[in-house]
């Protein structure tokens, strides 16, 4: 495995699809088509930043263009097709949304608990986890599939409240969350923090979203607007498994006296 330049594996991965791609799925083909083995803690947040200085910068010398939504393609594949639409106008940044991270139906057993734990994730196999304990937002516990809190956290970060919630009335009646929060997470795997304001319009389009993904109701057939957060799959707390280990030696330990 390589580490192929960002924009050259941008570039190459685009250009074997022959389509539209989002960030994520560019970002996920880069490894998988094995172009960089270090990928960092942002693959997809790294992915958009080079395509949008190149378009930025470039203009229209730049090979990528954003042809929808959150969705980029090669200028040349796009402009030798003569029923491609005209170019739309193109934002310096990608537009961020009210929920800018969230995870799905996250395991309890994976997380060391402990008041203000980790929660450890990555956004796709390879990348470097990122600690969200520290994320805003909003959450909800599960029993299996079954949805039995919804919490917010404002003045308390999520990792803590979740903590709270394995010592009081629901302690024994969770066993997987969910998780949606506000901060983004920058390419170097840490999370800004700045404080930001939300029109109503894009509150409202987010509280909906957030209903969609985490009740995964049947008759919707889109995620809702406004919803640009990057998902997180969830890595287990590596001191899990050192006291796996050390319970492991205490019963040797035992056993041989015994």
């Amino acid at each position: 495995m390589t580490n192929k330049p960002w924009k050259k594996a941008i570039i190459e991965v685009l250009k074997n699809s022959g389509v539209a791609m989002t960030r994520t799925e560019i970002a996920e083909s880069i490894v998988s088509e094995g172009l960089r083995e270090d990928v960092g803690s942002t693959p997809a947040n790294t992915v958009v930043s080079y395509i949008s200085t190149s378009m930025s910068k470039e203009g229209a010398k730049s090979p990528f263009l954003r042809v929808g939504r959150g969705e980029y393609a090669l200028r040349e594949l796009v402009e030798s097709c003569s029923s491609a639409e005209p170019e739309k106008k193109q934002s310096k940044t990608e537009k961020s949304g009210a929920i800018n991270a969230f995870g799905m139906f996250w395991s309890r057993d994976l997380v060391s608990w402990k008041n203000n734990p980790l929660l450890l994730g990555q956004q796709q196999l390879g990348a470097t986890p990122v600690d969200m304990g520290q994320q805003f937002g909003i959450y909800i516990l599960f029993d299996g599939r079954d949805v039995i809190y919804v919490g917010r956290s404002v003045d308390r970060p999520i990792g803590q409240r979740l903590y709270e919630h394995t010592q009081d009335r629901l302690r024994a009646r969770w066993n997987r969350f969910s998780w949606f929060g506000i901060h983004e997470i920058l390419e170097n795997g840490t999370m800004d923090t700045e404080r930001y304001h939300v029109a109503p319009d894009v509150f409202i389009a987010m509280l909906e979203a957030v209903l969609i993904e985490a009740m995964e109701p049947g008759q919707n057939r889109k995620r809702g607007d406004d919803f640009s957060g990057i998902e997180f799959i969830q890595t287990e707390d590596p001191e899990i498994e050192k006291n796996r280990k050390l319970a492991i030696l205490s019963q040797m330990r035992t056993n041989l006296l015994s």
